[in-house]
């Protein structure tokens, strides 16, 4: 004689109603459409050479140098290479465009409201540019021909 459990109710998970945007897994399903596409490239893309450029960074001014070697002249003299310049000057690039591009990703995933949704990308956008423009500016039109600064 087999001992009988009571039937338990099925407490099953429900389906969704709407279409979940994540797979079973927890990740985001592969974009489909070309901006999203090519934004999903960049963010994997940008990602290595931000590891690249941040340990080169890491290495050059707080390894080999210390804090009492960095002043204006070492700024002055790294910058009159024309390789360093356009180093940071793609590092500044790489860091603000992948900050973007990870904030626009939570944006459109949490920001329901069509409205709120476009209001937010749109400061997104002007505050990104606005601080890519001035780092741009001042990497570009350094002068590392004037002198320095007498000391006090």
């Amino acid at each position: 004689m087999a001992i009988q459990t009571p039937e338990r109710p099925k407490t099953a998970l429900k389906e969704p109603t709407k279409r979940s945007r994540w797979t079973r897994t927890g990740a985001r399903p592969r974009p489909t459409n070309a901006f999203e596409l090519y934004s999903w490239y960049f963010f994997r893309v940008s990602g290595i050479l931000l590891l690249v450029f941040a340990l080169t960074h890491l290495v050059v001014m707080h390894l080999i140098n210390n804090v009492e070697v960095i002043n204006y002249d070492f700024v002055r003299q790294r910058w009159a290479s024309p390789l360093w310049r356009t180093f940071d000057l793609l590092l500044l690039f790489l860091a603000l465009t992948h900050g973007m591009n990870g904030v626009r990703t939570l944006i459109y995933d949490y920001v329901q409201s069509k409205g709120w949704r476009v209001f937010n990308i749109s400061v997104l956008y002007i505050v990104g540019i606005f601080f890519l423009l001035i780092g741009a500016q001042v990497i570009i039109t350094f002068n590392p021909n004037l002198p320095s600064l007498p000391a006090k």
